[in-house]
C-alpha cells in the first residue's frame, strides 16, 4: 500500500520572483475536469492525476495519485513516497493582474495575479521556492522555477513610465512651460507658485487686520457719539465684518445720537456757560450739542474728534 500525502498546490505567499497568486481568483473548475499530473511541466510526461482538490483558506491542496503505467510514473511514485521528490509546481493561465496597493505586500516586485486559471500540476525536482509554479499569459509561458528564463514584468513597468511622462507633459503645459520641460524646470515653477501663494496669503492677512482695526475704530466712535450703546458694540463689529467698513461708516452717519432728558438739560446748561469753544476733546461735549456742533462747526468737530481718537474724521 502506498502512503497518501496531501500536498499544497498553491497559496498566496510571495514567491522568489516577487509575485503572488490570489487563491480567491484562481479558477480550478476546468482543471477538475482533467486533473492531470505531469513530470517537470512536460507535455506527454503524464505520471498520474491529482484527486480531492480543495480550496482551504488561502491554500489549494490535493493528493497525488500515480498511475504506474510507465517506468517514469513508477519511479516518481517511489521517490515521492521515499521523499527524494517532494515538490509540486502548478501551471496557471494569467487572466488579470493588479498593482493596486491593497494587492501588494512588503518585498513584492511584480504585480499580483488577481484572476487566473489552473491548467496543470507537476511533480518537480527543484523549484524556485517551496511554492514553485508555471504561468502562462497570452500564450507565452512564464516559468518560475530553477531554470526559468522568463520573468514577470516589474512593478512600475514601461506602461507606468509612459503614463508618468504623459502626466509630466500635461503638468508642464498647465504651468506655461514647454511640453518637454524636465522635472527640475517643473519643480522650479511649482516653487515660484508656492512662493506667490504664500505672499498673497500674507497680504490677505494684513488686509484683514487693517479692515478689522478700521471697523473697531468706527464702532468705538459710534459708541462715544452715543449713536449706539455699549451693549450693541459686538453686534456692530459683526455687522462691519459682513458689510465692510465703508457701508458701516455710512450706516453710522445716518444715525442720530441717543439723547436723554438729563443730557439735554446738561447740554443746555453747558451752552449757557460758554458753549463748545472751551472743550478740549469730543467726549467733553454734551450729548445734546454733538449734532449741532457737527453741522454748524464741522472744523471744530473734526479737531475735537482727532483729539479724542487720534485720527481724522470725515464728515
Amino acid at each position: 500500500m502506498s502512503k497518501t500525502k496531501r500536498v499544497r498546490i498553491s497559496n498566496e505567499r510571495l514567491n522568489s520572483y516577487g509575485t503572488r497568486v490570489l487563491t480567491s481568483g484562481l479558477n480550478i473548475e476546468q482543471y477538475n475536469r482533467n486533473p492531470v499530473l505531469l513530470y517537470m511541466h512536460q507535455r506527454g510526461q503524464v505520471i498520474g492525476l491529482v484527486k480531492d482538490l480543495r480550496v482551504e483558506g488561502a491554500d489549494v491542496t490535493g493528493e497525488l495519485v500515480f498511475d504506474e503505467a510507465t517506468e517514469l510514473s513508477r519511479r516518481c511514485k517511489q521517490q515521492w513516497e521515499f521523499g527524494s521528490l517532494k515538490m509540486v509546481s502548478v501551471g496557471i493561465d494569467i487572466i488579470e493582474m493588479s498593482e493596486s496597493p491593497e494587492h501588494l505586500v512588503p518585498g513584492q516586485t511584480s504585480a499580483t495575479i488577481t484572476k487566473s486559471k489552473l491548467f496543470e500540476v507537476s511533480l518537480v525536482d527543484i523549484g524556485a521556492n517551496d511554492d514553485a509554479l508555471v504561468l502562462q499569459k497570452d500564450g507565452l509561458r512564464i516559468t518560475l522555477g530553477k531554470d526559468g528564463g522568463t520573468v514577470l514584468p516589474l512593478l512600475h513597468s514601461k506602461n507606468h513610465q509612459k503614463t508618468k511622462v504623459m502626466d509630466q507633459e500635461k503638468l508642464a503645459l498647465e504651468l506655461g512651460l514647454p511640453k518637454g520641460a524636465d522635472e527640475a524646470a517643473i519643480s522650479a515653477e511649482l516653487a515660484k507658485l508656492k512662493a506667490k501663494a504664500a505672499e498673497l496669503e500674507t497680504l490677505r492677512t494684513e488686509r484683514d487686520t487693517l479692515r478689522a482695526a478700521r471697523i473697531e475704530t468706527l464702532v468705538n466712535a459710534a459708541v462715544a457719539e452715543k449713536k449706539i450703546g455699549e451693549d450693541k458694540k459686538q453686534q456692530f463689529l459683526d455687522l462691519g465684518k459682513k458689510i465692510g467698513a465703508e457701508d458701516l461708516q455710512a450706516t453710522f452717519e445716518a444715525m442720530s445720537p441717543q439723547v436723554k432728558l438729563s443730557g439735554m438739560l446738561q447740554g443746555a446748561g453747558g451752552a449757557s456757560n460758554g458753549g463748545s469753544a472751551s472743550y478740549q476733546k469730543l467726549s467733553e461735549v454734551p450729548v445734546a450739542e454733538l449734532e449741532k456742533l457737527r453741522k454748524e462747526n464741522p472744523a471744530q468737530y473734526k479737531q475735537l474728534y482727532k483729539a479724542e481718537y487720534g485720527i481724522e474724521c470725515e464728515i
